[in-house]
């Protein structure tokens, strides 16, 4: 497969450039049978590390969260005991199931005469207390905010009694049962026939010596999930994302025309911040298609939209942010328009580096970089899969053009990545003088993996020239002349907070990958 990273030509490769990485597989769940039949919903539609990435959070088309816990950290009681361990011995992140409870419901509204699917659109992590851990999920329509914790199980272990006179939960004992002697409520049984609650029955002087107070045990923690607050009629369109603020306080959702700002303890109102749905609809040319808050900034935020615009808002100019502080687009090249332009512009997902410095956006064709103190272009552009752009008819009729990739970054923010076709994601390096470009394939066999394929130098975070393209290979192959299908997609992964690991999801099967 083809992958060009995008850079300007001439730039040096310096010695502080690191190598490309080596990725190798870790894990893999809920991998498919030769010849199983996924299941709709099984299909995983989001993916999310913790803050710390000790924990993974995946949702499915049917309306479940399903948590994963990392174990090599946990067993050695602290990521500086694992640093101590010897990695010459095939170290890696390791995860395991966690629990997983039901979300979302389907859902019919009928005063609109819309079906609601259950499907999990976004899913989001926040602040963990008291060893209880706290995240945000939605659907189309209903954001919820769950608390997952661990409760300790008590149970009554031993009643104490004779068993020749009760039985240890209380229940009629089989020696009474067997006998005509009546057994009492408290589990003894009397010497003669009577009548329940007749004035003639006495206790026993002393009462029942073998009737005791029972004993209660803790059993085993049990993993709850409860529902804590419901953030629901605030969107006319579809939620397309959420977003947690630094502040710990505050969440936006966005739709296609606009976004709202909640506060995680109110979940009957919310305040409209942006709002770009014109007077008459006919007006329309574009929608909102995700939006994230600034990493480190409680009062800022950025938004992109359908025609490759991704615009930076200041919460504290107006309560009503119409007028954006910034706007990054890339202007097209005279000549070069299409049908499929703005089709092919759209951005699918947007991301902030972790410092907040850079911007990542994903649109059908590349990954671009942007800096957000340069508006004038984007900083680095990385071709996905350029040989598709022959293609982009049969794209448009099979509505694969459609597909909304997402995209990702190293904590470290020298990494950039994303999915792509034939369950391929891939790995560009953007550090200044960097040429790396590796393909990942999340398969049937997952270790097997492509090679480093060679591409041009990454473009220096200060320039300001543009990426210029080159020719697309022939049809339905890449450099190396591999076939792909379509039919297969990568469209959700994330990168581990604090190393370079990457989990992504495979139609219902979850792959993670370390280097």
């Amino acid at each position: 497969m083809n992958g060009k990273g995008g850079g300007e030509e001439g730039v040096a490769a310096t010695s502080s450039v690191s190598p490309p990485l080596d990725w190798k597989f870790s894990q893999v769940f809920g991998e498919r049978t030769a010849g199983e039949e996924v299941q709709e919903v099984d299909i995983i539609s989001a993916i999310e590390f913790d803050k710390s990435g000790d924990h993974l959070a995946t949702g499915d088309r049917g309306g479940r969260v399903v948590l994963f816990e990392r174990t090599d950290v946990k067993e050695h009681g602290s990521r500086r005991e694992l640093e101590k361990l010897d990695y010459s011995i095939s170290r890696h992140p390791e995860f395991r199931y966690k629990t997983e409870f039901q979300s979302h419901e389907p859902e019919f509204d009928y005063l609109k005469s819309l079906e609601i699917e259950e499907k999990i659109n976004k899913i989001r992590w926040c602040q963990t207390s008291n060893g209880a851990l706290f995240l945000l999920s939605t659907n189309d329509k209903t954001i919820k905010f769950w608390k997952v914790q661990e409760k300790k199980v008590k149970k009554v272990s031993e009643m104490n009694v004779d068993s020749s006179q009760a039985s240890a939960n209380g229940n009629i004992p089989s020696s009474c049962s067997a006998s005509p002697r009546p057994c009492l409520p408290n589990g003894g049984c009397s010497e003669r026939p009577y009548k329940y609650l007749s004035s003639d029955f006495k206790f026993p002087p002393g009462g029942f010596p073998t009737l005791r107070l029972p004993v209660v045990a803790s059993e085993d923690a049990s993993l709850i999930a409860r529902c804590r607050r419901v953030y629901a009629h605030a969107h006319d369109y579809h939620i397309n994302s959420i977003s947690k603020n630094s502040d710990g306080e505050t969440f936006i959702s966005a739709d296609d025309l606009r976004i709202n700002l909640w506060n995680l303890e109110i979940s009957n109102q919310s305040f409209n911040i942006v709002d770009v749905k014109p007077a008459n609809m006919e007006d329309l040319t574009e929608v909102i298609t995700s939006a994230e808050f600034h990493p480190m900034q409680c009062n800022t935020l950025a938004y992109c939209s359908s025609k490759g615009s991704i615009r930076l808002v200041d919460l504290r100019q107006s309560a009503l942010c119409d007028n954006h502080s910034k706007l990054f687009e890339e202007h097209e090249t005279p000549g070069t328009r299409s049908f499929f332009t703005e089709i092919i512009a759209s951005i699918s997902d947007i991301k902030f580096s972790k410092n907040g410095r850079h911007i990542l956006s994903r649109d059908y064709m590349t990954l671009k970089l942007w800096d957000i103190n340069m508006d004038s272009g984007p900083v680095a552009t990385f071709q996905v899969h350029e040989y598709l752009r022959p293609r982009l008819c049969d794209l448009y009729e099979n509505d694969s053009i459609f597909d909304k990739f997402e995209c990702c970054l190293s904590g470290d923010g020298l990494r950039v990545a994303t999915g792509s076709y034939s369950n391929l994601f891939r790995v560009f390096g953007c550090a200044s003088g960097s040429s790396e470009a590796t393909t990942l394939e999340a398969s049937k066999n997952p270790m097997r993996r492509q090679a480093q394929t060679p591409a041009r130098p990454a473009r220096s975070l200060s320039s300001l020239t543009r990426v210029v393209r080159r020719g697309s290979e022939s049809p339905g192959a890449d450099a190396n002349g591999n076939s792909h299908d379509f039919t297969t997609k990568l469209l959700h992964l994330a990168w581990h907070p604090n190393e370079n690991s990457i989990a992504c999801a495979a139609a219902n099967s979850l792959y993670m990958y370390y280097a």
